[in-house]
């Protein structure tokens, strides 16, 4: 490792520690490999030193390939797993909807595998692969596990309630198994009547779970209770508070944004930042406050780094945020920095994948 001035970083070159703002805020994340638009940040950051990664002597690759194939070889593993979660849930829906037992055990086998590469997976930016609408429920599903493991984590929940979460995640939306595919697919807004018709998944859901003995009562009552709000305008039973289990919250917040970020038969997929800017002013009173501010807080903790495309169609990375307007971060814009708390005219639209 060396320490060097930023004056004298190359593009290529590899950041071997967190590089911070005199604010405390993390700039960039250590492994990243610089370029020379992070060079020009770094400046305009006033950063004086950076530790970057030696020089070896080994034949030169491009940093950018090198870094592609290592990222391929080492998200792989997490892609496979999830693959096989979806293949797996795909069977299990079908089994709810002709009445068979579910596979628990192996449901369970499958997502402790897919845990043990969940730091692979990143909240705001993962989208699946061949994802259909007709496949949604199976990977809203999966999200939503994922999504709601790493917030009852955040949260400060005790280990042994957090594969439970995700279990509750994984299953909350099986009573859809038995509800009209013409109406989960409908690719337009659903009638009074047809809504009333779907709501019932959240009973069947239960009263698919109720009898499985391998899974606590929390887990069932994710699928009964994910659509319950804190002041008792949700659904089905309209309960309001501590009425609600914990994993139920938990997993209400993960599915609410996952509902609005996928794309569905009736709605297009809505920016990330835009929805979690939707959580934080409508839904609270509606969910847990706390899990609100932990989520948002979180998920754009290490947000640094993302590409984005702004609501004027520009492109640009995210290189700071302000942790008291967590959805509005400072946006480089070919070496120009838009500062979004500021701008409050522009918004991010969508996050690019790399």
């Amino acid at each position: 490792m060396a320490t060097i001035p930023v004056s004298q970083l190359k593009s290529g070159e590899k950041i071997i520690e967190n590089v911070q703002t005199k604010l405390g805020g993390v700039l960039f994340q250590k492994g990243k490999i610089v370029t020379e638009r992070d060079i020009e940040v770094l400046k305009a950051f006033m950063v004086p030193n950076i530790m970057i990664e030696s020089k070896t002597g080994e034949a030169e690759v491009s940093a950018e390939e090198q870094t592609q194939e290592e990222m391929f070889n080492t998200v792989l593993p997490f892609y496979q797993q999830y693959d096989k979660m979806f293949n797996l849930l795909k069977r299990v829906f079908t089994l709810a909807e002709s009445n068979q037992s579910l596979p628990i055990l192996e449901i369970r086998t499958h997502m402790e595998a897919l845990i043990q590469n969940i730091d692979f997976y990143n909240v705001l930016t993962f989208t699946p692969r061949n994802n259909t609408v007709r496949d949604f429920l199976y990977h809203n599903s999966i999200m939503v596990a994922l999504t709601s493991y790493m917030l009852a984590k955040w949260h400060g929940m005790p280990q042994k309630d957090l594969m439970p979460i995700a279990l509750g995640g994984l299953l909350h939306d099986i009573g859809n198994a038995k509800i009209d595919d013409n109406l989960l697919y409908k690719p337009a807004k659903l009638t009074p009547a047809e809504l009333e018709e779907v709501k019932k998944h959240t009973v069947i859901g239960y009263s698919i779970l109720k009898s499985v003995p391998a899974i606590n009562e929390g887990v069932k009552l994710c699928a009964v209770q994910h659509h319950e709000r804190e002041d008792g305008s949700g659904y089905p039973l309209g309960v309001k508070g501590d009425k609600i289990h914990v994993y139920a919250k938990i997993v209400a917040v993960a599915d609410m944004f996952h509902a609005m970020t996928n794309h569905r038969a009736h709605k297009k997929a809505a920016s990330p930042y835009l929805v979690l800017e939707q959580l934080f002013t409508e839904a609270f009173g509606k969910m847990d406050p706390s899990m609100i501010q932990t989520f948002i807080n979180k998920v754009t903790q290490f947000h640094n780094g993302t590409l984005v495309k702004l609501s004027d169609n520009r492109i640009g990375e995210i290189v700071f945020s302000d942790r008291s307007n967590p959805t509005r971060p400072w946006v480089n814009v070919n070496g120009t920095i838009v500062n979004l708390t500021l701008e409050r005219n522009l918004f991010i639209k969508d996050v690019i994948q790399k």
